[in-house]
């Protein structure tokens, strides 16, 4: 187990997947692809901005949205097609950094969302018991519209607690509902593509994020 460096606190078990100093009642996402200076930067970036808009809070009830890359290019802005595409959809593409994944990065997230499920995979094999809250992006999409929300802890006993049980709840589902295609749980790479993909990838992101925000936060889109 890699442990984390001084200023990020100190390590004080898996079973909680926290570092002292940080909050107990937080949710931590981790979206995550191969460079970290596309899909998942366009995926972090998109879900922040679809968790400000609903809740119209800047920490988002205790929410923590990041991304790495499996082979994360350290400390490199996103893609200028990346940024484009988020303009456009009028979030914050601003501060970025990519980030390689590393063990302490999977150790603190309650739920990681991949591009693909080679990208889950990887995850998965890095241990830290990180098959139970480690899905594809679409897979989890999947899962989460199958899920009553009425069965999920109302937002008023707060969002960590609501964000825990739907991750449990899509666990559960998992092998019961299996995609179509091996195809449909993947987000396709457009590194190096022209703008008009990565605005393909940008709105097939969007639509696979608008139900999984809904879910998680009981509040529908704005129409």
């Amino acid at each position: 187990m890699t442990a984390p460096d001084a200023g990020r606190g100190i390590w004080d078990g898996e079973e909680t997947r926290t570092f002292t100093g940080l909050p107990r009642d937080s949710f931590r996402i981790l979206h995550v692809s191969t460079g970290n200076v596309c899909r998942s930067p366009i995926t972090e970036r998109l879900t922040r901005h679809a968790l400000a808009d609903r809740l119209g809070d800047p920490l988002w009830g205790g929410v923590v949205v990041e991304s790495a890359g499996t082979w994360g290019h350290e400390g490199a802005p996103m893609e200028a097609n990346a940024e484009t595409v988020l303009a456009e959809f009028g979030a914050d593409a601003s501060g970025f950094t990519g980030r390689e994944l590393l063990d302490e990065h999977v150790i603190m997230a309650d739920l990681v969302l991949t591009a693909t499920r080679d990208h889950r995979q990887q995850v998965i094999s890095m241990g830290h018991s990180a098959g139970l809250r480690t899905f594809t992006l679409k897979e989890f999409t999947r899962l989460v519209k199958a899920i009553d929300p009425a069965t999920l802890p109302p937002l008023e006993e707060g969002l960590v607690m609501r964000a825990r049980a739907l991750v449990r709840a899509a666990a559960a589902l998992r092998g019961w509902l299996l995609a179509p295609t091996a195809e449909a749980d993947e987000v396709f790479d457009p590194y190096g593509a022209p703008l008009p993909f990565f605005r393909s990838i940008g709105d097939e992101i969007n639509e696979a994020l608008d139900p999984v925000v809904t879910a998680l936060t009981g509040v529908p889109a704005r129409a």
